[in-house]
């Protein structure tokens, strides 16, 4: 997929995402950042010429929406893929009701597996995967998740499905999770380089989503504030 030495750039990645300094979702320094909402309107990422998967689609549309200067960034950094490879968006904006919905079912996965644990580890935990409603990306329009594949729609190696869970990939979902296939390094190596030089962030439990103006983003990146807040969910079509 990529020229040159492959371990070089699998240990590039993982010196970019080392483990020990990963910031989870649920950390309180992420619920402190300050939001300084900046009125982006929510639009459809294929007004920018991405391809869409429809694997998490909705009945209004949400999941295929980020905000205006989320896409315009998108599109930037998919200029800087290699000729014949190509975005695919599976998910931008997610509304409240739905993330509150997705994180409580995981949490609710995460206390039968760790019955004696407190609340907090449970949130801990959970927030590895899905995130708390209150912080959460998704809900603000910035964050996407997304996958790469050729010109003709065909997902490339990335180590993991996009949206496996720790348990099932073996922990394999981890950006720099050791012990993937070259090529899948490789094709997450060639996704950050493409989507940081445009000015997202990763969230480094889940090599497919990305974010950018949100609280997360604020925080690893310094930023007085977020610039978006939770997002308000499209308006029903008459």
């Amino acid at each position: 997929m990529l020229a040159g030495n492959l371990q070089s750039i699998c240990s590039d990645l993982g010196d970019a995402f080392p483990v020990t300094d990963i910031i989870t979702l649920s950390d309180p320094r992420v619920a402190a950042v300050a939001e300084d909402e900046c009125g982006e309107p929510l639009v459809d990422v294929r007004g920018g010429g991405l391809r869409l998967d429809h694997r998490q689609s909705d009945d209004d549309g949400s999941f295929a929406l980020l905000r205006s200067g989320a896409l315009r960034r998108l599109v930037l950094a998919q200029r800087l893929l290699p000729a014949g490879v190509r975005f695919l968006v599976v998910e931008g904006y997610r509304p409240p009701d739905l993330q509150r919905r997705y994180f409580e079912q995981y949490a609710a996965t995460m206390r039968r597996a760790h019955p004696d644990a407190a609340p907090e580890r449970i949130r801990e935990l959970a927030s590895a995967y899905i995130s708390p409603p209150e912080v959460a990306p998704h809900v603000s329009g910035g964050a996407v998740d997304l996958t790469l594949c050729d010109r003709d729609g065909r997902e490339l190696p990335l180590g993991t499905e996009v949206n496996a869970t720790p348990e099932e990939s073996a922990g394999a979902c981890r950006t720099e999770a050791r012990g993937i296939a070259a090529e899948a390094c490789a094709n997450r190596a060639l996704m950050a380089r493409a989507l940081t030089s445009t000015g997202f962030v990763n969230y480094p439990t889940e090599w497919w989503h990305w974010s950018y103006g949100d609280r997360y983003w604020a925080l690893l990146l310094g930023a007085p504030a977020a610039r978006y807040g939770p997002a308000a969910p499209p308006r029903p079509t008459a």
